[in-house]
Parts: C-alpha cells; sequence; structure tokens
C-alpha cells in the first residue's frame, strides 16, 4: 500500500559538507554522492586537511538546526583529527544536529553509529595518554642528560620557528573560539556596533561567567572578521549617547543574553557591575530595571521572543 505524500513522515533534513585540498582539485565527486544521499545542500570548501581556519564549515556548524544532519562523502574530508571530529560531533550534538559519513560507520543517529563513534572516543583518549607519557618520559631523559627543553629554534630567537609557533597559538585559539561561539557570539551582535566595548564585556561576563577583557574580546572579533565568519561592521565605532540611552541598551543587552532574569536579579548584576542609576545612586530597585526595560522594549532592542518579554516587564 503505498502512502500518501501528505501523509508520509518527514525526513530529517541532509546537509552536505564537501572540502579539497587545493583550487585544482574538483568536488564534483563528492556533490555526486551528497547528491544522491539525499542532501538538500551541499558546502564547498577548499582548505588543506591540516588547515585549521575553515570559515565554510564554522558556518555550517552555526547555522545547522535542530533535526538537521551534516553528511560527509569520507571522515578525511572533514576532520583533520579523530580530536577534532569528535570536537564538531561535540558542536552539533550540542545543537541538536546529527552527523553520518557515507564511506565510514558513523551515524550519529544510530545505534551503530554510536557505538563506532565511542570506539574513535576510546582510541583518541588512549592516544593522548600515551603520547603525554611518551613525551614526559623523554623530558626525563633529557633532564637527566643535562639537555635544556624546549623548542631549539625559539630559543635561538630564529624567524621561520616564531613564525610557526605564532600560527600554532591562533590555530589553537580560533578552534577554542569556535568551540564556544554559540554561547557568547549572539550578545555581541546584538550590542555591537551600537554600544561600546566595555558594556558588551561586563554583560558576557555577567552572562557567562567568562573572563572578557575588551582587548580579547577585539582581537577574537578582528580574528572572526578575517575568517569571514562574523560581518565586518561589528567592528565599528560606537556612538556616544547620554547616559540614559547607554543604560537602555544595556539593560536590554543583559535581558537577552539571559532572559530568566528576575527584576531584582538584574538590579542586582548593575550594581555588581558598579553601573550609576539614570538619578546617579548606587542602589538599583526593581522598578528602575523595570522602567529600563520597558524602554529598551519601545526600542526593539529585545526582539519579540514571548518569553523574553514576558520576563522583561514582569
Amino acid at each position: 500500500m503505498r502512502v500518501p505524500k501528505e501523509m508520509a513522515p518527514s525526513r530529517a533534513r541532509l546537509i552536505g559538507y564537501a572540502r579539497v585540498s587545493t583550487e585544482e582539485q574538483g568536488t564534483d565527486p563528492q556533490l555526486d554522492e551528497l547528491n544522491a544521499a539525499g542532501c538538500e545542500r551541499v558546502h564547498e570548501e577548499h582548505a588543506s586537511g591540516a588547515d585549521r581556519g575553515r570559515p565554510v564549515l564554522a558556518r555550517v556548524l552555526r547555522d545547522i538546526r535542530p533535526g538537521e544532519t551534516l553528511v560527509v562523502v569520507r571522515l578525511d574530508r572533514l576532520a583533520r583529527s579523530v580530536a577534532h571530529l569528535l570536537a564538531v560531533i561535540e558542536q552539533l550534538e550540542a545543537k541538536g544536529a546529527h552527523f553520518r559519513s557515507l564511506s565510514d560507520p558513523i551515524d550519529t543517529t544510530t545505534p551503530q553509529g554510536m557505538f563506532s563513534l565511542q570506539v574513535l572516543g576510546a582510541v583518541a583518549q588512549l592516544e593522548r595518554t600515551l603520547i603525554a607519557e611518551r613525551t614526559k618520559a623523554g623530558l626525563r631523559s633529557a633532564k637527566a642528560r643535562g639537555r635544556v627543553g624546549g623548542n631549539p629554534g625559539l630559543r635561538a630567537r630564529d624567524p621561520d620557528a616564531i613564525r610557526k609557533s605564532r600560527s600554532a597559538r591562533d590555530a589553537a585559539h580560533l578552534d577554542a573560539v569556535l568551540a564556544g561561539l554559540d554561547a557568547w557570539l549572539p550578545t555581541v551582535q546584538r550590542m555591537r556596533p551600537h554600544q561600546p566595548w566595555g558594556d558588551v564585556v561586563r554583560v558576557l561576563n555577567r552572562g557567562s561567567g567568562e573572563a572578557w577583557t575588551v582587548e580579547r574580546l577585539r582581537r577574537t572579533m578582528h580574528r572572526l572578521v578575517a575568517e569571514r565568519i562574523v560581518d565586518a561592521s561589528l567592528l565599528g565605532c560606537a556612538q556616544r549617547k547620554p547616559a540614559d540611552d547607554r543604560l537602555v541598551a544595556l539593560v536590554g543587552g543583559i535581558a537577552m543574553a539571559a532572559p530568566a532574569l528576575t527584576l531584582r536579579q538584574v538590579a542586582t548584576q548593575l550594581e555588581a557591575m558598579r553601573e550609576r542609576t539614570p538619578r546617579g545612586g548606587t542602589r538599583w530597585h526593581p522598578s528602575s530595571v523595570r522602567h529600563l526595560l520597558q524602554q529598551a522594549e519601545r526600542r526593539g532592542l529585545l526582539g519579540y521572543r514571548p518569553e523574553l518579554r514576558g520576563s522583561a516587564v514582569r
């Protein structure tokens, strides 16, 4: 019996990702396989396997929605190592999305695929442990022979060694940034460039518990702009605004970053941030916060999320 189209169960959306190492190579074979597998969209990227800066992949991981499945032809098209693969899948799981490799037994929507993934995770952990043990043993052996540890090129101030070391640090920093992007970037996008970096940092530190600084945040945003992950307009200069306007935007930013906060909790945060009230006082009352939130809502700074609107005005 044929099930009518309107009664057929809806399939999870498949999102393809194809990567080639150089501009001379083509992604056509990968595109053919991904399209044959039923991918609705396929994102193409030209990057080497060791290249950590993959803006296309970063955008895919940022934009993928719950229930969707990221599909690749082979694991080496996605990840440069087992650790990188596990980090990507962890990002997908955090967003309620799935992963599938057409040529490998990895499919996080099936029990068999999850088992294979767990085996890979165990292998990666064992590999890290063995590397750490070998490194410690080597350092102990070198120390016993009177050798100095570290990179000889860095000790000699060799320009190539310094450049490679800086490049490795930058790549590691980008990986760490991309791993936690969803936790703080929406707040930055809502507040910049209308509000100064200092206000953004204070909202981020109160909302996420991280230790952001203005310099660290600006450097991170410059890197994301260079990788074409965010728009360059976020780096623009904030216009000077009257104190009341700044407070409206600041309180609105706090409410958007943590919509479950009560008026009293927002007031407590403002006191902890040493913000003066509109009249110059140091003690904040819920009624003052409510007034600023109502202004922020009228100006469209709180968006249209019903759950936020309810918490902001109660």
